[in-house]
């Protein structure tokens, strides 16, 4: 383990444990701003971490624009401070009235949401509009993902043009999300990126030369942010987000972002069931699960280790170093996926200089706060 993971008392962490290294947090929110050309270009996604403090160091450092994946997040940022919010998802059902909900608690902030479809998108003007107010919304734009969104062409065009006609709302540019762009070379990734950009950018200047306006283009994610860093388009803001705790996915995949893992797992070794066999209390329920058996953590005291069974309370190491290990011994390990596995956790703790400082709640891992 590098000297910056140094924890001089861990007898106080029950593992096991979510614990993030607060210097490592500020040196990789600097390499965000830096790789961005300023902070005013950022809209950082929070689903991330989760986290007040999180936000609290962004707006410190000048990052005023956010992005989120739910109301409750949302409301996480403006507990921090954030006026600006995009909710980065498409508003339907009963969300509707929660949205309006939120505008209506929080009046001094500006709140942007995205839609693909005609019949949310009515229903939320509707909504919207029985209060007085109006809302900006995002044409959500798919350049391959198939996820969510409308493919550039005729039916993204029509449906900009009926949110400029929809009572109740605004329209507010577009949010294009790249994740099928994980190429590991950098150019071919730009390569990728850039196939997809160009039909966004004939898209905006075809609704702008009929009068409709394009104020922002929220693009991309951690993989193509260096990507549309370099582009100077006006409006155009940057949203990555697992690279502000970093983890083993990103590393191995994008390895021209130089940030490092701040949040890691303390676990301690429960069992040694046989002589190359060691049992840590890294259950499922403390790392996430969604990455394939074997490879949902890295454990760098133990480079060799292979992952054999993984349950809810345990996990099972085949290493040869388990003849070292004690019951009791502690390990450190670095999640292949970060962002599901800090929602796993109802804390954190913080560990500045060497010594555990305190704890942060993940507070909008919850899915409603109060509105």
């Amino acid at each position: 383990m590098h000297a910056r993971y140094h924890v001089d008392d861990t007898s106080d962490i029950f593992s096991p444990a979510l614990v993030i290294f607060q210097e490592v947090l500020e040196e990789n929110l600097r390499s965000m701003i830096a790789i961005a050309g300023g902070p005013q270009r950022l809209r950082p996604h929070c689903k991330t971490h989760k986290m007040r403090e999180v936000i609290e160091r962004e707006l410190a450092l000048g990052i005023t624009k956010h992005k989120a994946a739910t109301l409750a997040e949302c409301e996480m940022l403006v507990q921090a401070g954030a006026k600006d919010i995009f909710l980065a998802y498409n508003v339907v059902g009963p969300n509707i009235r929660r949205v309006v909900a939120f505008l209506e608690k929080f009046p001094d902030v500006s709140l942007l949401v995205t839609a693909d479809h005609p019949r949310p998108l009515a229903e939320l003007g509707a909504a919207v509009q029985s209060t007085g107010r109006t809302l900006g919304v995002l044409l959500d734009l798919d350049t391959g993902l198939r996820r969510t969104g409308v493919p550039t062409g005729p039916e993204a065009e029509a449906l900009y043009q009926r949110m400029a006609e929809t009572p109740g709302i605004e329209p507010a540019g577009f949010h294009v999300y790249d994740g099928q762009n994980h190429q590991t070379p950098l150019e071919e990734r730009r390569r990728a990126v850039d196939a997809g950009w160009k039909p966004v950018l004939e898209l905006r200047e075809r609704l702008m030369s009929r009068g409709l306006p394009v104020p922002r283009v929220v693009a991309g994610g951690t993989g193509s942010f260096p990507v549309y860093a370099e582009k100077n388009l006006p409006g155009l803001e940057l949203s990555p987000g697992t690279c502000v705790f970093h983890d083993v996915g990103y590393g191995e995949m994008f390895p021209d972002l130089q940030f490092n893992p701040a949040a890691l797992l303390l676990t301690r070794v429960i069992s040694r069931p046989a002589p190359d066999r060691v049992t840590v209390d890294l259950g499922y329920k403390a790392v996430a699960a969604d990455q394939p058996a074997g490879k949902r953590v890295r454990f760098p005291d133990l480079p060799d280790a292979k992952e054999v069974l993984h349950n809810e309370e345990h996990l099972v190491l085949e290493t040869p170093l388990a003849a070292q290990l004690q019951p009791g011994d502690e390990l450190w390990a670095i999640p292949r996926h970060v962002c599901p596995t800090s929602a796993l956790h109802k804390e954190a703790y913080v560990v500045s200089q060497g010594r555990v400082s305190g704890h942060w709640s993940v507070i909008a891992r919850d899915r409603c706060l109060s509105v």
